[in-house]
């Protein structure tokens, strides 16, 4: 087993809380992880017909054949488990007795805003980050945003193209089915390929609408579920003391590169080479492992991008505690002037230190007093910036 970076976090929070509940995308490797770290701890699993159905029909019978040292994998299957969870810690607060699991956003945070606000930690588990597989995968740009980061192409050396096609017809016909009403599979598929072509960019609903032949209203919707089953993510733009001058609207990020290599057609690494979004894509990967950082150390995603109405944009702006972090992101292998223009005109308006470029080249150069890291480095950096809050 590849070994997980949150592990540490967990193995805390479990000595602290009642509940940790575990949310993120299929496969990312939930399942794998909480048999691995809570090994003394019963098992089940809502996917089960039988099982759900017992937990569904008897919840107080289930919760007590199972006893209160137990991981509970796919909580939103049957989410009312939550409410009679929060009566048994109420009464014996004492901590590591649940470990719940889910790949819906919604069906966990629903109930455990109205449930167990207070008494469970929360984390989330993306797929892998390549801090995780160094030692095993070769840093070739090109491979990675090809192959993605879930862990059974990683672990069984799977086909990515074929892979991730099962993936998403399993979504498709499954996840989705269960968070709305999908009547017309084709134009939803449709919608997720126009989605990735447009990875790193201002997310337009009305563009979008127009495109896939739906509402606005359709694409929402749409968009929500994406969110809410970790299959995208929003970046949402810097407003700080400047608001009137920045763009409002968010850019578009799929959690998994590889999922959008994949749903642009895709099918090899030659191609990837040729592709003109793929510097929107390696964009895509650093920005996902800047968040799978935070994410993997039990930190909330705080970052950001800068663009204002004169087109001026910094890639990421990187938050800790009261400070920023400007970060640029470039694929190219060649360090050249253009990738320091925007620092100083960004910085008149926010007080910020004077940044990084993290880029597809493999040496660690400065430059004009900034940083320029090569995209395995990335871990480095950002422990150097959060060591100086």
């Amino acid at each position: 087993m590849i070994k997980r970076k949150i592990e540490k976090t967990l193995k805390e929070l479990e000595k602290q809380y009642p509940v940790v509940t575990i949310t993120g995308p299929r496969q990312s490797g939930k399942t794998t992880l909480c048999r691995y770290v809570f090994k003394s701890k019963n098992y089940v699993n809502l996917e089960a017909p039988d099982i759900r159905k017992f937990a569904f029909e008897d919840p107080r019978g289930f919760l007590k054949q199972h006893g209160n040292n137990v991981i509970i994998d796919e909580i939103h299957r049957v989410p009312q488990l939550i409410s009679y969870i929060q009566t048994i810690v109420d009464d014996n607060p004492e901590s590591g007795q649940f470990i719940l699991t889910g790949s819906s956003h919604f069906g966990i945070m629903n109930g455990i805003s109205q449930s167990l606000a207070g008494r469970t930690a929360i984390v989330t588990l993306l797929p892998f980050s390549y801090e995780e597989i160094q030692h095993i995968v070769p840093c070739n740009i090109d491979r990675l945003l090809y192959t993605g980061f879930y862990p059974r192409i990683h672990d069984k050396k799977l086909n990515p193209t074929q892979a991730l096609a099962d993936y998403v017809a399993t979504y498709v016909e499954r996840d989705l089915r269960q968070l709305a009403t999908i009547k017309d599979l084709y134009t939803f598929e449709k919608f997720l390929r126009l989605c990735a072509g447009r990875v790193g960019q201002l997310l337009n609903m009305q563009s979008l609408a127009s495109d896939v032949g739906v509402s606005h209203t359709t694409i929402r919707a749409w968009i929500s579920i994406l969110e809410a089953s970790y299959i995208i993510f929003l970046l949402q733009p810097w407003y700080g003391n400047v608001a009137k001058r920045l763009i409002k609207s968010p850019k578009l990020y799929f959690y998994d590169v590889g999922l959008a290599t994949y749903l642009l057609g895709i099918e090899n690494e030659k191609q990837m080479q040729r592709d003109p979004l793929r510097g929107n894509l390696f964009e895509n990967m650093v920005i996902a492992e800047i968040i799978k950082y935070r994410f993997n150390r039990g930190k909330r995603s705080t970052i950001f991008f800068y663009r204002d109405s004169k087109g001026t944009e910094v890639d990421v702006l990187y938050q800790y505690g009261r400070n920023i972090f400007p970060i640029e992101i470039k694929a190219g292998a060649t360090v050249v002037d253009d990738f320091f223009k925007n620092f100083n005109a960004v910085c008149k308006y926010i007080d910020c230190e004077k940044g990084a470029v993290i880029y597809g080249g493999s040496e660690i150069q400065k430059r004009t007093g900034i940083d320029v890291i090569p995209f395995v480095k990335i871990p480095d950096l950002l422990q150097q910036i959060d060591k100086n809050q």
